[in-house]
């Protein structure tokens, strides 16, 4: 004899509501380490972008069309600052200890969180946003 109600099942949820509670929902370290690669590549985008349309409206630069450099240096620029962000961030889990570890996990985390973060924000700068300019 319990004086406990009857149980209802739990309704099931379909792929897009769990999705999208689990978006809601993200751990605040890795919400930091994505956003991070995200500002820097958008910032070295914008200066590509500035860069790249000033050659197109006739700027003619000391060192030459260095395009392909500045796209070097901006994919480098944001892996590694993803990476170190990242390692700096999100700390691996501990069980029940207070202290804090970071490991070469961490890093590789951000590291391959900035891959298509670069990527994305590259192309839409090029394909997207630079034909308004020119």
């Amino acid at each position: 004899m319990s004086s406990r109600p009857p149980v209802e099942p739990i309704p099931s949820r379909s792929w897009a509501e769990i999705r999208w509670r689990q978006f809601r929902h993200a751990p605040r370290p890795v919400v930091r380490a994505v956003l991070s690669s995200l500002v820097v590549a958008v910032i070295l985008a914008a200066l590509y972008l500035a860069y790249d349309v000033a050659l197109e409206r006739g700027a003619r630069p000391p060192g030459g069309d260095l395009r392909l450099l500045a796209i070097a240096a901006y994919i480098a620029t944001v892996l590694v600052v993803g990476s170190v962000v990242t390692y700096l961030v999100v700390p691996q889990p501990t069980g029940s200890g207070t202290t804090r570890r970071r490991t070469g996990w961490s890093a590789a985390l951000g590291f391959f969180a900035a891959v298509p973060i670069a990527y994305l924000v590259l192309v839409a700068a090029t394909q997207i946003v630079r034909p308004f300019l020119v």
